[in-house]
């Protein structure tokens, strides 16, 4: 129970540090960094998961 309690404190701790961050230019500029690294990322996964599914429901060449 202690460690859940920690953890919340942690969670919420994070959001609060998120939110002052975010008002500030150079905090904004940060996200926006971490924003498009994601973004990027997860287009890269998306493109992979696509090839992957049509090189799967292709037929067999036997």
């Amino acid at each position: 129970m202690k460690n859940l309690l920690w953890f919340l404190i942690g969670v919420i701790g994070g959001f609060v540090a998120a939110h002052f961050m975010n008002k500030d230019p150079r905090g904004q500029e940060i996200f926006a960094d971490i924003d498009a690294r994601i973004s990027e990322f997860a287009g890269v996964l998306g493109e992979a998961y696509r090839q992957q599914e049509a090189r799967l429901a292709e037929p067999a060449d036997d």
